[in-house]
C-alpha cells in the first residue's frame, strides 16, 4: 500500500453520513483515511489509520475518545517525494519504484534510521497515537528489493518496542518474515487476498479462487502459529465486486477494509 496524494478512504458503507453514524458491523470497523477531516465525525471504529501530518495532538485525542485504536501511517520500506521524510533522507534512498513513484529506503543507513526513529517518537510520544501502521514490510522479504537489510529492520522494530512497549505496531504484508517480526508487532494487515488489481489495465477484479484459497490458508497458518490478529485490505469500486469480495472475506471473521486502489477519492454511494 502506498499513498501519493491527499486521500480519504471510507470503507464498507461508502457514503460519509453513514460513516459518521458508524453503523458498520464488527468486521467492518476499519477506516483508512490519509486526507484531512473533522475528527469528531469518526466514531465507533476499532482501527483508524491516518496520515499524521493533518492532525494535531488535540485531534488525535478526540479520535482516541471515539475509537479503539488510532494509528499513524509510516512506510519502513519506501518514501515518496510528497512525504514528510523525503527531504530528510533523500541523499540516502536507493532505487525507484516506478509503480508508486517512490524510492526504496535504506534502513541500514544511520541517518535514515535516526530520521525514522524520530518520526516514531514524535507520533507515539508527542502526538499520542496508539500505534503505527508499518507499510512496505514486504520489501525485506526475498521477493523485495532489500532482503539483505532485514536484520536492520528487525533491530529497528525491537528498539521501538523496547522504547514504547504499550504502543501497537501493525505490520502490512511481509508474511515471509513474520517469524522474525512477530515478537515486536501486534497486528498483521494483508492486502489483496480476495482481489487482484491489474495495474497494467487499471482493472479491479477478483483473485482466482485457487489463489485466494492458498493465500487464505497461509494467512490462517500464520494467525494460528503466532496468535496475532489479522486485518484484511481489499480493493473494489463497484457494488457487485464489493459484494463478491465481502462474501469471500466475511467467513474469516477478521476485520476488513474495502476501498479504492488509488487511495485518492472519497468513495461514492453505491445504490
Amino acid at each position: 500500500m502506498q499513498h501519493i496524494k491527499i486521500i480519504f478512504i471510507l470503507m464498507a458503507f461508502w457514503s460519509f453520513p453513514k460513516l459518521s453514524n458508524a453503523q458498520t458491523n464488527d468486521q467492518q470497523k476499519v477506516l483508512f483515511c490519509y486526507g484531512d477531516f473533522y475528527p469528531e465525525q469518526i466514531k465507533g471504529y476499532t482501527y483508524v489509520i491516518v496520515e499524521s501530518l493533518h492532525f494535531s495532538r488535540e485531534d488525535i485525542h478526540i479520535l482516541k475518545q471515539n475509537n479503539t485504536y488510532v494509528f499513524a501511517y509510516i512506510s519502513l520500506g519506501e518514501v515518496n517525494k510528497d512525504g514528510i521524510l523525503y527531504n530528510k533522507i533523500e541523499p540516502y534512498v536507493l532505487e525507484k519504484n516506478e509503480i508508486w513513484n517512490s524510492y526504496v529506503i535504506d534502513i541500514e543507513n544511520k541517518e535514515t534510521y535516526a530520521a525514522l526513529k524520530k518520526e516514531f517518537i514524535y507520533n507515539l510520544e508527542v502526538q499520542g497515537y496508539d500505534g503505527m501502521f508499518l507499510d512496505n514490510i514486504d520489501n525485506y522479504t526475498i521477493y523485495g528489493p532489500t532482503p539483505e537489510k532485514k536484520e536492520s529492520l528487525i533491530h529497528f522494530l525491537k528498539e521501538i518496542k523496547e522504547l514504547y512497549p504499550s504502543k501497537k505496531l501493525m505490520q502490512n504484508a511481509g508474511l515471509l518474515i513474520t517469524e522474525e517480526t512477530n515478537p515486536y508487532i501486534d497486528f498483521i494487515a494483508i492486502e489483496s487476498i480476495a482481489t487482484n488489481y491489474d495495474f497494467d489495465k487499471n482493472n479491479y477484479r477478483l483473485r482466482k479462487e485457487k489463489e485466494f484459497r492458498e493465500m487464505l490458508s497461509e494467512l490462517k497458518s500464520i494467525h494460528k502459529k503466532y496468535d496475532i490478529p489479522v486485518i484484511l485490505i481489499e480493493y473494489a469500486i463497484t457494488k457487485p465486486l464489493f459484494k463478491k469480495v465481502a462474501k469471500r472475506v466475511k467467513p474469516t471473521g477478521w476485520p476488513y477494509f474495502i476501498g479504492n486502489i488509488d487511495l485518492q477519492d472519497i468513495p461514492k454511494t453505491l445504490d
